[in-house]
């Protein structure tokens, strides 16, 4: 077995359907198995890959425990020496898998890849590679500044844009579609199981790094990647503003101090603030317009984060 493919699905059925008849027409020369664990959402995941892919290895969790605990569990049941742990709303494009294994095997020092994430409209996905985070990249984290100043070093994405597009090594990729050999998996103990959702892959890149070995970007291997179609289902609307605040919390607690990680909860304090100031002088221009619901949403986000940075949001810390 030349490769393990790990899926974790949570209410993605369709996509999930989609993302492996994918693998299945574009993979070739290599001896692959698919491994799909489902998060606790009995979605019909189970009764769709008995009918339409039976060699597909399935998992059922009883509970919702999270992206990197589902990783870990689905890893124990995969028994290739190379692992790519792939979102369930992923497109594999072309011949991607078998380029992303070559250039593990290839790289010097490779511990881990990646390709290159497109959007549903196949234009490419930013946040695909990534620089380990800071508070001042987490102040400027908003793709409009990043559509602006895509070549920008606080992004780290120069990278997408050289010509000839060729490997690069990067501090970290997406866990949208991440390939690592099974030995430095083993080595830097799996996925922290410190994060429920978010940062777990930017954690694993850190570890890996840490460990002596490269992450690389490689950017003729395509993944179109639609992105969110899990965490939009939840029914709490600012679950994801707040899991995403929570993981780079905790992420700043194992890599730096408790006095980075304060003054981060103060610089989150202080922006979430001016954008509830700016998003209330905007409401009366918005409600004449019609358009009250998107201020709304906005400030529900930013009203959540605030609170996080005062500890009012207590439910995060069960997860």
């Amino acid at each position: 077995m030349d490769l393990s493919i790990i899926i974790v699905n949570w209410n993605s059925k369709d996509y999930l359907k989609n993302c492996i008849a994918s693998i299945l027409a574009a993979t070739h020369g290599l001896k692959f198995e698919i491994v799909v664990i489902d998060s606790g959402s009995f979605d019909g995941c189970k009764e769709m890959l008995l009918h339409l892919y039976p060699e597909v290895r399935f998992i059922q969790s009883e509970n919702n425990v999270g992206f990197a605990k589902a990783n870990n569990k689905a890893f124990y049941k995969a028994y290739a020496q190379k692992l790519l742990f792939l979102n369930p709303d992923t497109i594999v494009k072309d011949d991607a898998i078998h380029k992303l294994s070559q250039s593990l095997e290839c790289l010097p020092d490779a511990g881990i890849v990646g390709p290159k994430l497109l959007n549903s409209d196949q234009t490419v996905q930013l946040t695909c590679i990534r620089v380990f985070p800071n508070i001042l990249t987490q102040i400027l984290d908003a793709e409009i500044l990043m559509r602006f100043f895509p070549r920008s070093r606080l992004w780290g994405t120069a990278h997408l844009f050289n010509q000839p597009e060729r490997p690069s090594e990067v501090d970290a990729i997406s866990g949208a579609c991440l390939m690592i050999k099974r030995s430095v998996f083993e080595e830097v103990g799996l996925f922290s199981d410190d994060y429920f959702m978010y940062s777990e892959d930017i954690d694993l890149c850190y570890k890996v790094k840490e460990a002596g070995w490269k992450t690389y970007y490689i950017p003729s291997a395509t993944v179109v990647h639609h992105g969110g179609a899990s965490s939009s289902q939840t029914k709490v609307n600012t679950f994801s503003a707040v899991m995403m605040l929570e993981s780079r919390w905790r992420f700043f607690r194992k890599t730096r101090s408790l006095w980075y990680c304060q003054q981060y909860c103060l610089v989150i304090f202080f922006s979430s603030l001016f954008r509830i100031t700016l998003l209330l002088f905007a409401w009366p221009a918005f409600r004449i317009r019609g358009k009250a619901a998107l201020i709304n949403k906005a400030l529900k986000k930013w009203t959540s984060r605030l609170r996080w940075t005062l500890g009012l949001e207590n439910w995060v810390k069960n997860y």
